[in-house]
């Protein structure tokens, strides 16, 4: 167990404790410093009307398969829901549409080590801003942050702000594929810390992440501590591979409900961890297909009380589809679950140093307690909300910017 220091509710290691102090000293007199290299370039989507077509074209002749009756959700993706869906997205859904309010954001391209990240950069409307990159996972997309990035960006009472930089992982998205073997979560982090100090100017920043950006941000932050001011997360791991013997009732509950969910819910992980190729044929041919893969894990990890779109409307469902879809991810974006459970990263089972916080929606697919995240992490802040499912910066967004606001606060303090 790491030695701490209490100060307050602050509860730190004291290493990162010396560390900490240096880090918020340093981090808010950069932040404003940042010198952006000349080969970032400004980005506009903009997908052909030809491939619009194509799309519809190929929902229109969708293949339907049978269903048996009542099944609801029970089997997977809903058939009548999934054709209603489809109507809506061949005949209703304007992309057109889409494209210009997310064309709104500030959106750049730079290319690190030959590949190209796609990423928004929004810069702060305060006097003083904190630089934080926001971290998005599967089978998500930047759209996530679209909500979020406005509430962070906006100067607190105290003239405060944040310079919102949001990341397309790599294979994902407008972001490049890599072509090699090997582009794990420790491998994006490198990427996105050459993006951060090398292409932005920025050396220092807080990270946000959940669900595959979660694994990013650890990996960043144990190979690169001297430039993560603090880290907020939400979500855990319910893949275990070296259960500890001194576990709490908690932690024995929780990996508990994790190995029920693997049972239950984790064939997809499993899939797209060893053939992710074999479902790539199937899903980059058909929208339909593809739509079906991606809906199931929104249903059935958001806080929806049984109605998906109470959470989520037609058309934000359709947009972070549609970019599936246009950019021909899907391969690649499973790809990450590959490389990840394949390639094993260099920082083995170090811990992180980093002043963490953790923000758990109690209706995501894996809520760990405390002690749990206290064997990896320099747990600093710890809180649970009732509300809230795994897309957390889509489902609940001013709650999770109200809480790296006030985690911001006390890391000055």
């Amino acid at each position: 167990m790491k030695k701490i220091l209490s100060f307050g509710k602050k509860i730190v290691s004291t290493k990162s404790f010396v560390f900490l102090t240096i880090n918020i000293i340093l981090g808010l007199s950069c932040a404003a410093q940042n010198k952006v290299s000349p080969d970032v370039i400004p980005y506009k989507i903009n997908i052909s009307q030809a491939v619009i077509n194509d799309l519809k074209s190929r929902i229109a002749a969708t293949r339907w398969p049978e269903e048996v009756s009542g099944a609801g959700w029970e089997y997977g993706t809903n058939l009548s829901y999934m054709k209603e869906l489809s109507s809506y997205w061949q005949t209703g859904f304007n992309w057109k549409t889409q494209e210009a309010k997310l064309n709104q954001l500030k959106q750049y391209t730079v290319v690190v080590d030959s590949i190209t990240i796609h990423f928004v950069y929004e810069k702060g409307k305060g006097k003083t801003s904190t630089p934080i990159v926001l971290l998005h996972g599967w089978p998500s997309s930047f759209v996530q942050m679209a909500k979020i990035i406005p509430l962070l960006t906006k100067a607190d009472e105290n003239g405060h702000s944040f310079d919102v930089i949001v990341p397309s992982l790599i294979g994902y998205g407008f972001s490049g594929k890599a072509s090699q073997k090997g582009m794990n979560v420790f491998q994006m982090a490198e990427l996105y810390q050459k993006l951060l100090t090398e292409k932005l100017g920025y050396q220092k920043f807080m990270l946000r992440a959940s669900d595959i950006g979660a694994g990013v941000a650890k990996e960043w932050s144990i190979s690169h501590p001297q430039n993560i001011l603090a880290l907020h997360l939400s979500g855990s791991n319910p893949y275990t591979f070296q259960v500890p013997t001194d576990l709490s009732e908690a932690e024995k509950s929780f990996l508990q409900k994790g190995q029920q969910f693997m049972m239950a819910e984790g064939a997809y992980a499993m899939e797209q961890s060893t053939k992710p190729q074999t479902l790539a044929y199937g899903l980059n041919n058909s929208p339909v297909g593809l739509a079906a893969w991606i809906i199931e894990k929104f249903n059935t990890w958001s806080d929806n009380n049984g109605k998906l779109e109470s959470k989520f409307t037609k058309d934000e469902l359709l947009t972070n589809i549609s970019i599936y879809w246009f950019t021909q991810t899907i391969g690649s974006s499973m790809r990450a679950y590959y490389e990840s459970a394949h390639v094993w990263s260099p920082n083995g089972n170090k811990e992180v140093e980093v002043p963490t916080a953790f923000l758990m929606l109690d209706k995501d697919i894996a809520v760990a307690p405390k002690e749990w995240e206290q064997r990896t992490y320099n747990v600093v802040r710890w809180n649970v909300n009732t509300t809230g499912g795994h897309f957390a910066e889509w489902e609940e967004p001013v709650i999770i910017a109200n809480d790296i606001i006030e985690f911001q606060k006390t890391l000055n303090k």
